[in-house]
Order: structure tokens, then sequence, then C-alpha cells
């Protein structure tokens, strides 16, 4: 029996398109974006970054191909990363061909954009040829002259039009491997435009707040209108937009995900924000567990709480849990009980410690389940 119905999230039913091997809409797991700000054509500044992007946990990179030299060293970077790249192309149905032809697993383009029907079924026919599925981007600052208008000014009907005219034009191409974004820098407009798409079409939706901003405001925004998408069922896949490390994007994407239990990547540091009872020094601790545990991939709890009023009972909820007791002498809990007091000198090392050994043994499980499962899929051999 469900005794937290409140945590529910009813996803909005999609069809399911695929970026590379990864899925994108229908049952899939909400993917992490995030889109390279090195030159493209720099082959090996780009393949650095989208590394350290993978290791963040990306399941998408998108690049930018703005001219010739860039889709020319997309060749080599798409064959030096395992994450699949999506090329984003603007206005040049050349570029678009060009990044098929170079093993993108998408391209980034509005149909209607790059001049003649000749000229999309050529784009359609390489993505086709080349397994690309396509990505319909709308832009509240990049609308159409005619929409603008007709409708005075960008407004959630004006980009759901836009978006349903890209579309239409894939599909008199007979071409359906589409996602769409719907973004705006103004959370109210993003999220209502979206809003508005979801009920106009089934296709995925890549979801996010454009041009969020720094790092701080930006993944303010950002949580805001996601999270109201996210809340509500929509978001297939999404990217963060911040003026900051790529990385960080990912850092946050997953955050947004984890605070809504859509998707679970890495240790939840459940952490009070200190006051004059605590115990220890709750913000310099978590500052220092935080870095010390990036590496951590597994999904678990860990709760790091200054003091006894509310620690034992977050600690009733975390996998691991660590509360500030008197004199220097604190308690560490595992799965909610009791289990061992900790003196104030190694509290760090001592956490990531147990934070590894819990995740090595939670892998372990999972691949004992695995084995397992394979082993009863087997066939039986009769005794003789």
């Amino acid at each position: 029996m469900n005794h937290r119905p409140y945590r529910h999230i009813e996803r909005r039913k999609s069809r399911q398109v695929y970026v590379g091997k990864v899925p994108v809409g229908g049952d899939a797991p909400i993917t992490v974006q995030s889109m390279t700000n090195t030159l493209t054509a720099d082959a090996g500044a780009t393949i650095a970054q989208i590394r350290a992007l993978e290791v963040a946990g990306a399941d998408i990179v998108r690049v930018s191909c703005p001219d010739e030299a860039s889709t020319k060293a997309l060749r080599s970077i798409v064959g030096e990363v395992t994450v699949p790249i999506v090329a984003d192309i603007h206005f040049h149905y050349k570029r678009a061909i060009e990044a098929a032809e170079a093993g993108a697993a998408c391209l980034r383009i509005n149909p209607g954009n790059i001049g003649s029907a000749a000229r999309v079924r050529e784009v359609v026919r390489a993505a086709k040829d080349h397994g690309c599925s396509i990505r319909i981007g709308v832009n509240a600052g990049s609308l159409e002259r005619e929409l603008l208008e007709r409708f005075g000014e960008p407004c959630p009907e004006a980009m759901v039009e836009s978006a349903l005219n890209h579309i239409r034009i894939l599909e008199d191409n007979d071409f359906q491997e589409i996602k769409i974004s719907c973004k705006a820098s103004d959370v109210f407009l993003a999220v209502a435009a979206y809003q508005q798409l979801a009920d106009a079409c089934d296709y995925p939706l890549h979801i996010g707040i454009t041009e969020a901003g720094g790092l701080r405001s930006g993944t303010v925004k950002s949580s805001i209108g996601l999270g109201n998408l996210l809340w509500a069922g929509i978001g297939d896949t999404i990217r963060v937009s911040l003026s900051a490390d790529p990385v960080e994007e990912v850092k946050v994407g997953f955050d947004i995900l984890k605070a809504l239990g859509l998707r679970h990547r890495g240790v939840n540091v459940i952490s009070c924000p200190s006051c004059a009872r605590q115990q220890f020094d709750v913000i310099k601790t978590v500052e220092v567990l935080e870095k010390r545990l990036a590496h951590i991939t597994t999904p678990m709890t860990l709760s790091v709480i200054g003091c006894v009023v509310n620690g034992p009972g977050e600690a009733t909820m975390t996998d691991i849990g660590f509360t500030g007791g008197g004199r220097g002498t604190h308690q560490v809990y595992v799965a909610g009980l009791p289990d061992h007091r900790l003196k104030d000198g190694d509290i760090v090392d001592h956490l990531v410690k147990m934070v590894e050994q819990k995740a090595a043994e939670i892998e372990a499980q999972g691949a004992s389940k695995e084995a397992e499962g394979s082993a009863g899929d087997a066939p039986r051999v009769a005794a003789s």
C-alpha cells in the first residue's frame, strides 16, 4: 500500500524517440542535457569539455555548428566521446546535412527557417539516412516576424503555433522522430507555452528556461520553471541554461530531478542551516562532504544535522545519519537506527568512508540480483 500518494507525479504520455541509443519520452527516464561553450572547430577543447560532462552524468550533449569548420571537427568529436551529440543548426541547411554525415545523433533545427521545401527534403533525407532525430527549438526571442505582427508580442499562443508549424513541415515529409522545445527567459511565458504545447501534441518535450542567468540566479529561475512543469508531469529531457561551467548545468539538472523524486544520481545530502544549537560546524562539514562525495553515483541519502532537535528524526529517513551531540561526541545512524558514536576530529573522513562502503554494498546487491535474474532466464538442462 502506498502511504505517500502526495509524492506521486504522473508524467504526460508521449511517444518515444531516440537520440543515438538514449530514449527520450515514453516511459524512459528524464534525461539531463548540457551544451558545450568551446569553439566546436577546436576538437580537442570540445572533446575535453564533453568528457567532463560525461563524468558529471550528462545523458546528451549539444554542440553548436555555425560553420563548415565545426561540422568537419564534429566527426572526430563524435568518435572520441560516449554520449550522443546534438548538432545545433540554425539557418544553414548544408550544416545540418554535414552534421548528420559526421555522426550527430540529433539535429537541432527549425525546418521553417532553412529555406525552400527542397532544402527541407534534403535535411530530412540526411536525418533518415543517418538515423538522426530532430529537435525543433522554438524560442520567444526569435519568433517568426509574421507571428509577432499577428500576436503583437511573444506569447504562449504564438510560440505554440510556431512549434506546430515546424512539426507540420516535418510530418509532411514523413518524419516523426521529433522532440520539441518551447523556451523563454521569462518563467511565466515558458511554463504557459509548455503547458499549451503539452496539450497540443504527443511528441516528447525538451524543457528549459533559456538564458536563465548566472549560477545562483539561473538555478533559482530554472528550479521554479522546470519544477512547475515536472511536477505537472511535463518534460522528457531537460537543460538548465546557466552562464556558468556547463558541468554545473548537469549538477543542477540532477538536483532538480532528485528533489522531485523523478531520478536519483549520487548522494542526496539532507542538512540543516545550523544555528546556536549546533554541536559542530555544519556548513563547513557539508561543503567538504559534497565535494568529497561528488564521485559517488549510487543513489543514497545522508543526513547531517547539527543537534538532537531534528537529527534523530531525519536519520530515520536516510541511509546514513549524523547528529551533533554534546561534548564533541556525536551519534551516527545506519538505516535509521543508532549505530555508533563519533568524536569531533574525523567527521568528514568517517562519513565519506561509510558512504563509499554503503555505495559498494548497494552496487554489489544490484549486480547479484541482475546475475540471479540472468541465471533464472537461462535454459534448464534436464537431469539424465
